[in-house]
């Protein structure tokens, strides 16, 4: 097939870790055989040296990504579009606009997919018009941050039901879009997979070593952007209760909670034990993994995190809030999910699993059959549905 991607989430060169998990998905898609090219519009940034003073310095990051790259074999295109600040309906129509055109420049896909629903799935309609297949993808804040504002729902909504195709990488996203809709049952799971092979257990005083951690005592890990809906700060509340004194904990990411993260950590007397690691390569998070005893998740918001997979492969047990699609993956790991936002609440979790974790292969069998070829097929025979519903809108 010939597959267009229109997205507002893509790996560039400069900033080659956002959206790892997306590119993961469409290279693996080129490699079973099919076309792939990327559309990733981008905010006009003529005021990017003024960023920092304004509180936005990633302005300097936009204007410096470039037109048009290949990453991992695939082209990805960035037209430019007008974003006013404050306009949600307005940048999404325009995100939307760009888009298309630079899409339909190309020639006709044989189904185009609208991956990262909010704001991509505002080209649905002009697609449709130009006879064009589409599928729109839901990962998670796209789908449930835009339903919390009544104006975007709707035009979410709209444009799902107009699509006729829609999926998402949880069995809660996939009921949320069919909400959004109005109609059931449509909606189709397409699990992210996990690489079984990078994300395995592993020797643990060997990634310790290699990482400059002490070989003993337990090590609470927490992956994921500094940021209000990850709430890092919960999880460093919930960490001071629970963890024993030569407990640590580790923050790997990056955000601008970075220093609150440090601040209250000196507050609660745990300075030395808490560690802030900027977002790492897939092959040092797989060290982190092996040498952490428990993977400890506070989101408030989620579609089904990919932090969580990757932790159950490499054979470590998770604590995890409620949220979005979590609870999915920890079935059958008992004590792993905590209901409440509760410090006290999730650190008592949090104790019972460094006292007494599940072995590794317990922790890895809930994700074994999760692998990225089964994800590909799935994506596979439902852009194939698409596909054979017909062009004509």
């Amino acid at each position: 097939m010939k597959i267009a991607v229109l997205t507002s989430l893509y790996p560039s060169s400069v900033r080659p870790q956002e959206g790892i998990f997306a590119e993961r998905r469409w290279v693996g898609m080129a490699r079973r055989g099919h076309s792939v090219h990327v559309f990733h519009p981008q905010p006009r940034a003529p005021l990017a040296a003024l960023g920092p003073l304004f509180g936005r310095p990633h302005w300097r990051e936009i204007a410096r990504m470039p037109a048009r790259e290949t990453r991992g074999g695939l082209p990805v295109e960035r037209p430019r579009y007008l974003h006013v600040p404050g306009a949600a309906l307005f940048n999404a129509r325009s995100f939307a606009r760009a888009g298309v055109a630079a899409l339909l420049a190309r020639g006709q896909p044989d189904v185009a997919v609208l991956d990262y629903a909010w704001p991509a799935a505002l080209a649905v309609g002009p697609l449709r018009e130009a006879g064009v297949p589409v599928v729109v993808n839901g990962r998670g804040s796209d789908v449930l941050q835009v339903a919390e504002v009544p104006a975007l729902a709707r035009e979410l909504g709209r444009a799902l039901s107009r699509s006729g195709h829609w999926c998402a990488v949880s069995r809660d996203l996939v009921a949320a879009m069919d909400r959004l809709a109005g109609v059931s049952g449509v909606g189709v799971l397409v699990a992210n997979g996990v690489d079984l092979e990078l994300f395995r257990p592993g020797d643990r005083g060997a990634a310790r070593a290699g990482l400059g951690q002490a070989a003993s005592g337990p090590l609470v890990l927490v992956v994921g952007h500094w940021i209000p809906r990850k709430d890092p700060l919960l999880a460093l509340e919930a960490f001071a209760r629970a963890a024993a004194g030569e407990a640590r904990l580790v923050f790997v990411g990056s955000g601008p909670l970075g220093p609150l993260i440090e601040r209250r950590a000196r507050e609660l007397g745990l300075g030395e034990r808490v560690r802030l690691e900027n977002t790492a390569t897939p092959e040092r998070l797989r060290d982190w993994y092996r040498a952490a005893d428990v993977l400890l998740l506070t989101s408030s918001r989620e579609g089904r995190p990919n932090v969580v997979l990757e932790a159950l492969a490499s054979g470590r047990p998770v604590v995890a809030t409620s949220a979005g699609g979590t609870g999915e993956l920890l079935e059958g790991l008992p004590g792993a999910l905590v209901q409440g936002r509760d410090p006290g609440q999730i650190g008592a979790a949090l104790a019972l699993m460094l006292r007494a974790p599940p072995g590794p292969e317990t922790c890895r069998g809930l994700v074994a059959a999760l692998s990225w070829e089964a994800c590909f097929a799935a994506l596979e025979a439902l852009l194939e549905r698409a596909r054979a519903a017909g062009r004509a809108p």
